[in-house]
């Protein structure tokens, strides 16, 4: 096969400015026939979950990285053979299938069967690349092997015989990272691990001989050198600590929250309110035929009190220019629904809210629900927003003082509904009655328009019909 006939599919920056993804699943392996538009594998962007197909026709020839691996934006995830090649990459996988015991004189060098692994990554894994000229198992090392080789190869080049020929070390990406952060040669470690993967353990005890002579009062003679005494290893108990490692959505939320409590001067405020009647119209709604089929809950009548309220209030709608030291008043209402997904919290949004009827709004509430339990939330949902409703009541809590989605001016908490006694015409009753609180940004709103706003809301849902007259 020549190289011109092998296309080399490259990770797409999927959103605005991303620069890597997660490789989630591959829905392809070496030898499947793909076409053009078929969906080949799906990633896991820092806002989203999305699936990318092939731009071609062809065969598979290799899959680059495995499950799990996060790659850069414009690094060759998979190679495909297209034209000629296509039809000669068929054959090869079904003219060598692989024996049960393949014998140990016919097995490759350990050089040779490591080389198809990329570089920095664990031993192959499921639907990873496949060897034109056979498929035979490379047989079992014994544990101590790649040990004793990579030993061999650094005592070699250590005693002047010349630079050794070698693979890249072997080891996890944390690994690498700690090796970077002590300042650890991974070349000059012996590994520990199975296949000669390098340990952290092994990083950690290569760092003593790297610091001994700084400890040591005097030079020992060049010809006792004195022995290295190894650093303890740090080591967790598994049975007792889960280590998670933070990447994809939950990286960027972190961040996210990070920069906009330390850069937006937060206020909160909070009021109580009784929403017996709108829970009385959440009923009638149900019933009503122009809301057949379409979600009706508490969550709708809040988000349309909200969006009337802005619009009694539009310079709560705005966003902050640092680079030009403006405040930005938009004239349309992205409104975010924090929504909390297996892959950490997202916040899509729903365009131009403000132009919606009640019963547009509850079809595109119901899509974005939907949508962002089923993880296929795309990452253009979730830009433009302008303000959030977190509805933390779905978890039992009566309120709580919420972050700033990052780029917008207010965020609405909404508590638990709970049936509690209430002074109702001057008499104690039981009411539904529920807690709101709303965090903004003291730069762009004051306190009396926050609380303008805030206030709005509570009276809307206090008495449902004012969606009427002031809408």
């Amino acid at each position: 096969m020549t190289e011109g006939s092998v296309r080399e599919f490259k990770m797409p920056d999927v959103g605005e400015g991303l620069t890597e993804a997660e490789i989630l699943k591959w829905y392809v392996q070496p030898g499947d026939t793909v076409t053009d538009g078929q969906i080949v594998c799906e990633v896991e962007t820092a806002k989203a979950a999305v699936e990318l197909p092939i731009p071609y026709d062809g065969v598979v020839r290799e899959l680059h990285f495995p499950e799990g691996t996060t790659v850069d934006v414009g690094t060759s995830i998979i190679a495909v053979a297209v034209g000629d090649a296509a039809a000669a990459a068929a054959p090869v996988q079904e003219a060598a299938p692989e024996p049960a015991e393949a014998p140990a004189a016919q097995a490759p060098a350990p050089a040779e069967a490591e080389e198809k692994k990329p570089e920095g990554r664990q031993p192959v894994l499921v639907g990873y690349g496949v060897a034109t000229s056979s498929t035979r198992r490379r047989p079992r090392k014994s544990p101590g092997a790649p040990a004793q080789e990579a030993s061999a190869a650094i005592q070699a080049e250590m005693n002047g015989h010349g630079p050794v020929t070698r693979e890249r070390p072997l080891a996890k990406p944390p690994v690498r990272k700690l090796a970077k952060d002590l300042g650890v040669d991974l070349a000059t470690v012996v590994p520990s691990g199975p296949d000669g993967v390098i340990t952290r353990e092994d990083v950690h005890a290569a760092v003593a001989p790297a610091t001994a002579p700084a400890e040591a009062p005097e030079a020992a003679p060049a010809a006792t050198p004195a022995p290295a005494v190894p650093a303890p290893a740090v080591s967790y108990d598994t049975a007792r600590e889960t280590r998670i490692p933070v990447k994809g959505v939950r990286k960027a939320t972190a961040a996210a929250m990070v920069g906009s409590a330390f850069t937006a001067p937060h206020v909160t405020e909070f009021v109580t309110v009784d929403v017996t009647r709108t829970m009385k119209l959440v009923e009638e709604l149900k019933q009503d035929k122009e809301f057949t089929g379409l979600r009706v809950n508490p969550l709708l009548l809040i988000a349309k009190a909200l969006l009337v309220a802005i619009r009694r209030n539009p310079d709560v709608n705005a966003s902050w220019d640092e680079a030009a030291q403006e405040i930005v008043v938009k004239h349309y209402v992205n409104l975010g629904i924090a929504a909390a997904t297996p892959r950490g919290l997202i916040v899509p949004n729903i365009k131009d809210a403000h132009a919606k009827t009640l019963p547009q709004l509850a079809e595109s509430l119901g899509e974005l629900v939907s949508t962002a339990r089923e993880g296929k939330t795309s990452p253009a949902a979730m830009q433009g927003g302008t303000v959030t409703i977190t509805n933390v009541g779905v978890f039992g809590v009566d309120t709580g003082t919420p972050i700033l989605n990052p780029g917008e001016s207010a965020i609405l908490a909404v508590g638990a509904i709970k049936l509690q006694p209430w002074v109702h015409k001057g008499k104690v009753k039981p009411r539904q009655v529920t807690t709101l609180a709303l965090s903004f940004d003291h730069r762009l709103v004051d306190g009396e328009l926050g609380s303008k706003v805030l206030a709005d809301v509570a009276a809307i849902l206090e008495q449902p019909k004012r969606l009427l007259t002031w809408a």
